[in-house]
């Protein structure tokens, strides 16, 4: 069969939370404002769409080996499989476009990874088809079209962060207004970012998790106005301001010490926001020297971020190794989504 020559890809990277998670997520952002502060790094969600000549559309998943064909006339039904890249194709396709394409995604992290790997899979896919289908999106409106494909369209459980991370790329303190959301990207000295990632430990826990259980008890304690939930929940936002200004001033000791009251605050709004395991990791490193640090994403597993000074640094990451860690390495990204076009 022929197919167009062109082969259009983009790839969105994956986010680190510093603070102000949970902050984003409704009824507590409607009814308060939230606060966020993040970063992109070197991991990334990837798609690539080749045009066909025929009337098929079909779908690829590399990372679960998932394949689905569909025809440009069809009509989605979202039924737990693709449906990520089905809701985006049925809002952003032309309705009279009958040729067809093969759709490619993959990810550098699985969903539950707390990396925000789902929604940034979105912003991708929503920033390909705009260059695919010449649609006149912003920044501002592909995270916002992302959020709303996932979190209302799909209804599935989360924040408004992770969206306009991806979408924006680098260090950004993000606000979350009950009408509007502001990115702030924060203008840091190089040498700050070169001494923070220099601090860091990043380490995989040996576990995903499905967050929106832990979602779900978040929401029915801010709803049914659980005084210590609120409380904790307005403190992860005065702790998120706190980090954003200890970043811009360099005063990095301090954001890590902020990292870990952020985590103890983190873990009194929800039961299952740790476990254990992740506890038996996180003391330890406390034992070696970590200043402080967190889980990353809704809790429960993923990745547990640290702050490490560079003498002790190499002691924590040896012992994480030793409880059933697993370190990586990464850098920062600072682009955002990218997208571009490859030739075969």
């Amino acid at each position: 069969m022929a197919r167009d020559k062109a082969i259009f890809r983009c790839r969105a990277p994956l986010r680190i939370s510093f603070g102000g998670g949970g902050t984003d997520v409704d009824p507590y952002r409607a009814q308060y404002g939230g606060c966020t502060l993040s970063t992109t790094i070197d991991k990334y969600a990837y798609v690539s769409c080749r045009p066909r000549q025929d009337e098929i559309i079909e779908v690829r998943s590399l990372d679960y080996d998932i394949v689905a064909k569909y025809r440009t006339d069809d009509t989605f039904v979202m039924d737990g499989e693709l449906d990520l890249a089905k809701a985006v194709i049925a809002r952003l396709r032309h309705r009279r476009s009958k040729k067809g394409f093969d759709l490619f995604m993959h990810s550098d992290a699985p969903p539950g990874s707390g990396l925000g790997s789902s929604s940034t899979m979105v912003v991708a896919l929503v920033s390909l088809f705009k260059d695919y289908f010449k649609r006149p999106l912003t920044s501002y409106e592909i995270a916002e079209a992302a959020y709303e494909i996932e979190r209302i369209e799909l209804g599935l459980k989360g924040g408004m962060q992770d969206q306009y991370a991806a979408t924006f790329g680098g260090f950004n303190f993000i606000e979350f207004h009950p009408d509007k959301v502001i990115v702030n990207p924060l203008r840091l000295e190089p040498e700050t970012v070169y001494e923070l990632h220099y601090s860091l430990v990043f380490c995989y826990t040996g576990r995903t998790r499905q967050s929106a259980g832990i979602i779900d008890d978040q929401v029915k304690h801010i709803e049914h106005g659980e005084k210590d939930a609120v409380a904790s929940t307005h403190e992860l936002k005065d702790l998120c301001i706190q980090m954003k200004n200890a970043l811009l001033q360099n005063r990095l000791t301090r954001f890590g010490e902020l990292l870990h009251e952020s985590w103890q605050a983190k873990k009194r709004i929800a039961a299952r926001i740790t476990n254990p395991d992740i506890d038996e990791m996180y003391e330890e490193a406390r034992k070696q020297g970590a200043v402080g640090g967190k889980l990353l994403g809704a809790g429960g597993g993923g990745y547990l971020l640290l702050f490490a000074p560079f003498d002790r640094k190499h002691v924590i990451m040896e012992r994480l190794e030793a409880v059933g860690g697993q370190v990586v390495e990464f850098n920062f990204d600072t682009q955002g989504a990218v997208t571009w076009r490859a030739s075969e």
